[in-house]
């Protein structure tokens, strides 16, 4: 039997903004994944006399960039008592999944993230800046959009792993680009949206570029970043007064959302560049600058889902989708 590369993937403790890690284990062919370390005191998880944390399996996908039986292998991190870490996100959101399992979540989440040649954005002139935005969201041609190359070898990478992609376009700011991953449950939307960071920063590396989720890359006239968190439930698919509901819901818990939204949310939510104000809550139908939007056709059709426009590009899903979850499904269920 011939052996595979297995390459294990976690979210380190970096604070304010966890990173993403990787190693590769070889293994025989047709091995289930084992648990397996690594020294937390280089990832600021743990000390150097107490260093060791456990890799537990969540996730195995088929790795689109060695082919073969090759395994991308998400994995939460655990103490060496085999629960979970200070920095483990996902088993909170993974019980407030459990715990609202009948109202059957859906999230879809739009990953928007910011190509990097060295200093400055991907296609950006050495010194000034390019013409201003307008002509780049969804745009066509070299003059206007920079990176495709990349955004297609990062979707066909995520197809061939089997996560739920569902579409991607040029974004408005020269470089910028967005995925969009779902709609799909609670904890395996966040489960499949990091794996698609790990394989973009993994495939931008053979460019020689670097993908960053900075909430605002460049600061003044341009637009920032964010990770806009579509959310449906079971009644919210029948029913428009339910979508409202979930948006009054989110309404009453804005303050303490927004404190888990992603490092430097006030840089991006300012009011302007298609934003709501971080200190402020609005919620309404095709208003982009509403902190929630209710797509139109979802008013047409009275029912569907609402569209949290909050997140930062740099949150963490599992943290976003817990609190999006737990605030909506026990407002429904109070």
């Amino acid at each position: 039997m011939s052996d595979i590369k297995a390459e294990y993937i976690w979210i380190d403790g970096t604070k304010p903004t966890a990173r993403l890690r990787s190693k590769t284990k070889i293994l025989p062919a047709g091995t289930e994944m084992p648990i397996w370390g690594f020294d937390g005191s280089s990832t600021q998880q743990a000390e150097g006399a107490d260093s060791d944390c456990v890799l537990n399996p969540v996730f195995v996908c088929p790795d689109p960039l060695r082919g073969g039986e090759n395994k991308l292998v998400l994995s939460e991190v655990l103490l060496t008592d085999m629960t979970p870490h200070p920095s483990n996100t996902r088993a909170a959101c993974a019980a407030v999944a459990e715990t609202y399992g009948a109202h059957e979540t859906w999230f879809g989440i739009e990953q928007e993230y910011t190509f990097f040649d060295g200093s400055r954005p991907l296609g950006w002139p050495e010194t000034g800046f390019p013409a201003p935005q307008g002509d780049y969201y969804c745009g066509v041609g070299a003059n206007e959009v920079f990176g495709r190359d990349i955004c297609e070898a990062h979707s066909d990478a995520c197809m061939a792993a089997g996560l739920a992609i569902s579409g991607t376009n040029a974004e408005v700011m020269p470089g910028q680009w967005e995925f969009q991953i779902g709609p799909i449950g609670t904890v395996e939307a966040a489960d499949h949206l990091w794996v698609a960071r790990w394989l973009l920063y993994r495939i931008a590396e053979e460019w020689s570029v670097s993908a960053t989720l900075h909430p605002k890359p460049v600061p003044g006239d341009w637009n920032g970043a964010g990770a806009h968190t579509n959310v449906s439930t079971k009644a919210m698919r029948s029913s428009f007064d339910a979508c409202v509901a979930a948006a009054e819901a989110l309404k009453a818990n804005h303050d303490a959302h927004m404190k888990h939204y992603g490092d430097g949310v006030e840089m991006r939510l300012t009011g302007l560049h298609e934003t709501a104000r971080h200190d402020e809550f609005t919620y309404g139908v095709s208003d982009r600058g509403a902190s929630v939007r209710i797509p139109w056709q979802v008013e047409r059709d009275q029912q569907g889902y609402i569209e949290d426009r909050r997140p930062n590009a740099n949150m963490d899903p599992y943290v976003v989708n817990r609190l999006i979850t737990e605030t909506i499904c026990s407002a429904a269920e109070a």
